[in-house]
């Protein structure tokens, strides 16, 4: 049965319409979603020609066990980078704060407020190489939110007014971006540590 993607004018978001993740639309509607249910958002971006986008696409995105997690925990935003450059800006810059590779898929978890907390690329379906699976990942990032929901929303805070600092500046980058961007970096890596019992 087609997701919500089914009638989306973007090619590359009908693409993912029969992907059993219960994909939204670039909007206020998600972001309201995720406030009323108290759950992160996965805003995931990309465009037709990505390889690694249509290879996570067959891999995680189309994995019902996977996608039955994923809804039940999160609110799930497909874009489009071609149909919204803007937002693909933005949550890149903010992706910076997190992964030194970055790239398409653009996977970025964010608060109801659109707020990024962590970011990645391609996530593989089982770890390898050095890289945690994707359900690694998601359950790191929900444990996070569920047990470290402050940490997760200042450090999502902080980078936002790092990011608007740095482009409200003349200069092409705030001097203090690269030692915030660095220590929200080395805070993310904490996010996929597991909490201590």
């Amino acid at each position: 049965m087609p997701n919500r993607l089914a009638n989306a004018p973007s090619p590359y978001l009908r693409s993912h319409a029969d992907n059993p993740v219960d994909w939204r639309e670039w909007g206020p509607e998600p972001f309201a979603e995720a406030e009323q249910r108290d759950v992160p958002v996965l805003v995931s971006i990309g465009y037709s020609t990505c390889h690694w986008c249509h290879v996570m696409a067959r891999e995680s995105f189309s994995d019902p066990v996977l996608a039955e997690f994923l809804n039940e925990n999160f609110v799930a935003i497909k874009v489009d980078r071609e149909e919204h450059a803007e937002v693909d800006a933005t949550y890149l810059a903010a992706a910076s704060a997190f992964t030194p590779n970055l790239g398409w898929p653009l996977n970025v978890f964010v608060t109801p407020q659109g707020r990024a907390f962590f970011a990645g690329t391609y996530w593989p379906p089982e770890d390898r190489q050095g890289l945690p699976s994707f359900r690694q990942v998601l359950e790191a990032v929900l444990e996070a939110w569920r047990d470290r929901r402050e940490q997760v929303e200042r450090g999502g805070e902080e980078l936002a007014a790092a990011l608007a600092h740095a482009h409200a500046d003349a200069e092409p980058q705030h001097p203090d971006l690269a030692a915030i961007v660095a220590e929200l970096f080395a805070t993310s890596l904490d996010l996929l540590a597991p909490v201590a019992p």
